[in-house]
């Protein structure tokens, strides 16, 4: 092949890739432009005043293209895919209780995004502001609303796979005291003490003592569910196969979900109800992989997110594996009843 046909050759793949990378850019520009603008058919979303206070109501962030997207959003609780109310603070993570809020946000930079998490009073006010090592993944605030905690991705982007690793903070909302990583904390496996370089924590759950928590434990390719106790600094070993545990609000059960045998390796979980006294485990009837933290609406119901046409849709299931799964608001996720 002569010289002039190689550059001719050169010259037409450079030509071809510019092209792609052209038309990649404009078409996810163009994407990021729809997104600003309210889609028909979607949910109607008004400014307004958000609080933390009272009951009856849902908070979430708003998934939903438009003026308000990200933002966080308030509905009656019995209507959650009614009228939304958007306070116009943007997170990415969000959890509230007893009037406390926590929000995960990311700061854009001119080179890359940075991280933090906002302790909100009832009126969304920020009480303070502590940087997040990674992206943020997992929220949870107290019953009484005196802790809060996080957890963030600080390599890897998903559970789904085992490179990653997470790093999850603590904090006394009333001093402002940090715990930065649960990592500092004694483990307790099996009745003995442990140790381990590979020891992640995620998904932060509080009984309403102010002092026990439950959370996820991994180590060796195995995840636990940890019983934390924030006085003594340690955590103790339950129940193996638990991820990203939630506290029923009697404190009696724990929702989670459990990577199951024979589902895709980026589609691993289901979700799973854990009785604290008798350590019996009822699966529930949602058949999809959960990749959340679910949230208790009361006793009987569990809410949780699965990805949607604009990011997330949120669904409920029975907490008692009966029934079946439904779909009970578009464009939403991170929700926290309130009351």
């Amino acid at each position: 092949m002569s010289v002039r046909n190689r550059l001719l050759i050169l010259v037409s793949a450079v030509a071809v890739l510019t092209a792609v990378g052209l038309a990649a850019v404009l078409h996810a520009s163009a994407r990021a432009e729809r997104r600003d603008h309210t889609q028909a058919g979607g949910p109607r979303v008004t400014p307004g005043a958000v609080s933390l206070r009272g009951s009856g109501r849902l908070v979430f962030r708003n998934m939903a293209w438009g003026p308000h997207r990200d933002e966080l959003t308030s509905v009656p609780a019995n209507g959650p895919g009614g009228p939304r109310t958007a306070a116009g603070l943007k997170c990415l993570r969000f959890y509230a209780a007893a009037g406390t809020g926590v929000c995960l946000q990311a700061v854009h930079g001119p080179v890359s995004d940075t991280y933090r998490a906002l302790v909100l009073d009832a009126a969304l006010h920020i009480r303070n502001r502590y940087d997040v090592p990674g992206i943020p993944s997992r929220a949870r605030v107290s019953p009484t609303g005196h802790f809060a905690a996080w957890t963030a991705f600080v390599g890897g982007d998903s559970y789904a796979g085992t490179d990653f690793s997470t790093r999850t903070a603590v904090v006394d909302t009333r001093s402002g005291e940090l715990i930065p990583s649960l990592e500092a904390f004694r483990i307790v496996r099996d009745g003995r003490p442990y140790r381990a370089a590979d020891a992640n924590f995620w998904g932060v759950t509080f009984l309403d003592d102010d002092r026990t928590f439950y959370a996820t434990l991994a180590t060796k390719g195995r995840t636990y569910l940890v019983r934390g106790d924030l006085r003594a600094r340690t955590v103790t070993t339950l129940h193996a196969n638990v991820e990203c545990p939630s506290l029923s609000p009697d404190g009696t059960r724990v929702a989670y979900k459990k990577r199951v045998a024979g589902l895709p390796k980026d589609a691993p979980w289901r979700l799973y109800v854990l009785d604290l006294r008798t350590m019996r485990e009822t699966s529930l009837a949602e058949t999809r992989s959960v990749d959340d933290q679910a949230v208790w609406r009361d006793a009987h119901t569990l809410v949780y997110a699965l990805p949607g046409d604009y990011g997330a849709d949120l669904y409920q299931v029975p907490a008692d594996g009966t029934g079946h799964a439904r779909r009970i608001s578009r464009a939403a996720v991170s929700p926290a009843y309130l009351g």
